[in-house]
């Protein structure tokens, strides 16, 4: 049975939290001296500059509407190895922004829905399942593989450039792969809700 409503929310949820994920790269990049996400737009928080047709939109669409775990990402921002500060290490510091910006996140959204519970049950709801997304969206990206952040953290661990382009060629498969004939989504899953129930946990105390 296709879950429309599950699906909807997810793909809304996505692209609201793209964003500051984008920005995040975006914004440590420029910090490090590499004014390239700046001149192309995406040093900002408007969600058309970072949105990704097929990764934000259409994937994780269809993989929600069958239950086939959740595959999305954002618009990947482009930068120059040359102008970073730090070279390799500049640019794991880029790609972790990211991942680190949804769990910052995912502590403002459950603020959010502590403070609606009782007032605005529905927005609440909407927000405590960001809180779950977002926490999922930062185990999601780190998975060493092209062209998530997790990728470039093999780069800055000074993997041959080769390997890293074979892996490139492959890097929708594999993730395809990992997410419906493995474990891996349900463990992202199930480690999501048990952050989700540690942070409303000490929001309580």
């Amino acid at each position: 049975m296709l879950d429309v409503q599950s699906a909807v929310l997810n793909v809304s949820l996505l692209w609201m939290l793209t964003v500051p994920h984008e920005f995040a790269h975006a914004w440590v990049a420029d910090k490090l001296g590499d004014d390239t996400p700046r001149r192309a737009g995406r040093l900002t928080l408007h969600p058309m500059a970072h949105v990704d047709w097929l990764g934000t939109v259409i994937l994780p669409l269809v993989t929600s509407l069958f239950g086939a775990g959740f595959l999305g990402w954002g618009r990947p921002v482009q930068t120059d190895l040359r102008k970073l500060r730090g070279g390799m290490n500049g640019l794991a510091m880029v790609a972790l922004a990211g991942p680190i910006s949804n769990i910052l996140f995912a502590v403002v959204l459950a603020g959010v829905a502590a403070m609606l519970r009782t007032g605005a049950p529905v927005a609440a709801e909407f927000a405590t399942h960001g809180v779950l997304l977002s926490f999922y969206l930062a185990l999601f990206n780190l998975i060493p593989v092209p062209p998530l952040d997790g990728s470039k953290l093999l780069l800055a661990a000074r993997i041959p450039i080769a390997i890293y382009n074979e892996i490139a060629r492959a890097g929708f498969l594999v993730l395809v792969v990992l997410l419906t004939a493995t474990g891996l989504g349900r463990w992202m899953t199930l480690m999501s809700y048990q952050a989700a129930a540690t942070v409303f946990r000490f929001m309580q105390t």
